[in-house]
């Protein structure tokens, strides 16, 4: 697999990454057998970097991933967590570097490591991004070996600008996928002349760009996709990237008409994001391995051509910009 250096972090990874959140909660039931060959599908088929968070599964993604390390400790892996969204209650103060080490202490003993090679900020208060005393209290984080760089998941362009322009953010990480391209505007052009890393998160629009759904899909009671159509548990644009349903289920459908001969509406959709100057990876999830091995696939499919680049566009200008581009 193609590899990119992860921003400020100095890291190589594979332009295909996995997210686990899936393997912690919210999205169905997924075992534990399950996850794990999750996991070891997704490396052998390239995957370096895992992506997880301690609130997914209230650490059970992070205690998931912890076992793969230990049953591959020479694959060479890198792994991003989060902190931040155990916060009770949610607020710009909670972030203190007391807070932080109580956080990352209960991460590392999940992972089973001494140091974290990335942490970042979990979708904070918008605030938070401004607070010098916030990246003090990481830079102490580094220097005491908790951790080997930081970075920060944000839900808006503007906060995503506000943290690029701080010296020691190593990555951002942000919702960019063919429903979501405002960060192309002035976020990607950001990152690549300061040297962050952009890590695109929920890239197939919480499965909508898989072209495998329509009016009649239905979601279990503990997915997301039921109970967060309309922001109830968190940020609305983290669930089918904030598109109302029945226009991402219409819209998909257009997309997959520009899916290549021999690749899937998925692939077709990661390909774009791998293909856009400044992203340094893409991080889709997967319910089961053969997900996993398809999503890293995508990365073999040949940079997209003009006319599709163009029909993409269009898709989004016609179907999707009025709900999603003014909000986020």
């Amino acid at each position: 697999m193609e590899k990119r250096v992860l921003g400020r972090t100095g890291r190589e990874v594979g332009v295909v990454g996995l997210g686990c959140w899936q393997l912690g909660a919210d999205w169905g039931e997924v075992s534990e057998e399950q996850a794990l060959a999750i996991l070891e599908t997704a490396v052998d088929a390239g995957v370096t970097l895992l992506d997880t968070a301690d609130v997914y599964g209230d650490g059970r993604s992070e205690r998931l991933v912890g076992e793969l390390l230990r049953r591959r400790p020479d694959a060479g892996l890198t792994v991003a967590t989060k902190m931040g969204r155990r916060a009770n209650p949610h607020v710009a103060d909670a972030y203190t570097l007391d807070a932080f080490r109580a956080w990352n202490d209960r991460s590392r003993e999940n992972l089973g490591v001494d140091t974290i090679d990335l942490v970042q900020l979990h979708c904070p208060p918008t605030e938070v991004y401004s607070r010098d005393e916030v990246y003090d209290a990481l830079d102490t984080m580094v220097a005491e070996g908790r951790m080997a760089a930081y970075g920060v998941s944000v839900e808006t362009v503007d906060e995503a600008l506000t943290a690029i322009a701080r010296p020691n953010v190593a990555s951002v990480q942000i919702i960019l996928n063919v429903f979501r391209r405002k960060p192309l505007e002035a976020v990607l052009p950001a990152a690549l002349e300061a040297g962050v890393g952009i890590l695109a998160r929920v890239p197939l629009a919480s499965g909508l760009l898989t072209g495998r759904y329509d009016e009649s899909t239905t979601f279990g009671e503990d997915d997301h996709r039921n109970y967060n159509r309309q922001g109830a548990a968190f940020d609305v644009g983290e669930t089918f990237a904030g598109v109302p349903y029945e226009v991402g289920v219409e819209a998909a459908r257009e997309v997959a008409r520009f899916t290549p001969e021999g690749a899937t509406t998925a692939q077709l959709a990661l390909r774009w994001i791998i293909d856009q100057p400044g992203v340094s990876m893409v991080i889709p999830g997967a319910s089961r391995p053969e997900q996993a091995r398809n999503n890293a696939a995508a990365a073999e499919l040949a940079p997209l051509d003009v006319k599709t680049l163009a029909g993409l566009e269009r898709v989004y200008d016609e179907r999707i910009r009025e709900h999603v581009h003014g909000r986020w």
